[in-house]
């Protein structure tokens, strides 16, 4: 019974305030101004807050989108990038190439009166009491030992041992090298010996007691000694030290060869 009273009350009041609501509604721009207003302030900062989550939404897709086009362009830049690289490999193998032949049509070119077999350097022994070298072809090349080998610049030293593939040579600047020699002003014969001084250096010894031997002079082979042809250059007079005792005057020969950036070589087949 009470519940069924309290229903009613609630039902009546419910009804008052809709006829209330539409009697206001109805009353003019005023009170529907007030109401717009009210449910514009309600709805709009929802709508707002929508819009909001839609843009980012959205923003999200295209960030993600753009995240997998950037994979895609680094992936090609890096494909594009290793294919650069092995061609700039392939172009520097090409230029190298290029700079042996030339070296050795040089090399043929100056020395054209000798016979000879282009090779280059594959190994260096270069320590205080040992300097040879091992070049890239042997005895199936035709090389034997005691043959010459030089390059571009002048005398290197001459072949000490050979295989079938590779030759050993023992250089000028080695400590058990010694060349018969000549001077370029007075053509006096002279003895050129490796030292312990250095890697591109040599010693003149034996020098005439009555001739001068003087600093720049140029140094090439005498053709003596039954090694090394006659009027390969060896180097140039860098120091001239005189003594007391006339016959024991020296000079010191920097090798016109630098044996530290030697590459390219011939042997002679021919003397």
């Amino acid at each position: 019974m009470y519940k069924n009273k309290k229903s009613g009350i609630i039902g009546i009041i419910i009804t008052i305030i809709i006829l209330i609501l539409i009697v206001i509604f109805s009353n003019g721009e005023k009170n529907s101004s007030f109401f717009e207003n009210v449910a514009s302030n309600l709805v709009m900062p929802i709508q707002n807050g929508l819009t909001y989550l839609k843009n980012k939404i959205g923003g999200n897709n295209t960030f993600f989108t753009d995240i997998s086009n950037l994979k895609e362009e680094n992936s090609k830049l890096k494909q594009q990038n290793s294919e650069l690289e092995q061609s700039l490999r392939e172009l520097e193998n090409i230029k190298t190439q290029n700079e042996t032949l030339k070296e050795y049509l040089n090399l043929t070119e100056k020395y054209g009166e000798y016979k000879t077999i282009p090779g280059y350097v594959i190994n260096k022994d270069i320590s205080n009491y040992s300097k040879t070298i091992i070049i890239n072809i042997g005895k199936d090349d035709g090389v034997k030992e005691n043959m010459t080998v030089i390059a571009d610049k002048g005398l290197v030293g001459h072949v000490i041992s050979v295989t079938k593939n590779t030759a050993k040579v023992q250089t000028i600047i080695d400590t058990a090298s010694s060349i018969s020699c000549t001077m370029s002003t007075t053509k006096d014969a002279i003895v050129c010996k490796g030292t312990l001084d250095g890697q591109s250096v040599l010693k003149a010894m034996y020098i005439p007691t009555d001739k001068n031997i003087i600093q720049g002079d140029s140094i090439e082979t005498s053709g003596l000694g039954g090694i090394y042809p006659k009027g390969i250059h060896i180097g140039t007079v860098k120091k001239v030290s005189n003594t007391q005792n006339i016959t024991d005057r020296n000079a010191l020969i920097e090798t016109a060869v630098d044996f530290d950036k030697l590459d390219t070589v011939l042997v002679v087949t021919n003397k």
